[in-house]
């Protein structure tokens, strides 16, 4: 079972699923680039979500250093692991109280579970 949850601002995805991945992705690699490939992105996209997380945030969720003989990086904030661990626990919340309607649902598509 697989709940999906995507937090909107208007009509802008303010944080999803991919969002999410590529922050853990970012917090274990240490870079934009290893974030990426590690998800099998693009560097441009993979830096189009952080400017834009970054952008709509109070606070950046991630903060980059300029490359240069050792390569530069990238980090999280205390406000991208908030955020990071806000999302998740509300993922967790919501699929262990909708877990029987999940199941119920699941009953009309037979055998995919």
């Amino acid at each position: 079972m697989k709940l999906r949850m995507r937090v909107t601002c208007g009509d802008a995805i303010a944080l999803g699923p991919g969002k999410i991945a590529l922050l853990e992705a970012l917090d274990t690699c240490g870079s934009i680039t290893a974030a990426a490939r590690e998800l099998g992105m693009s560097y441009r996209r993979a830096w189009l979500l952080v400017e834009e997380l970054n952008t709509h945030m109070r606070e950046p969720a991630v903060e980059t250093a300029q490359g240069g003989a050792r390569g530069g990086g990238s980090r999280l904030t205390p406000a991208g692991r908030e955020v990071l661990r806000l999302y998740r626990a509300i993922e967790a919340t919501a699929r262990q109280h909708c877990r029987a309607e999940i199941a119920q649902l699941l009953d009309h598509f037979g055998t995919v579970r």
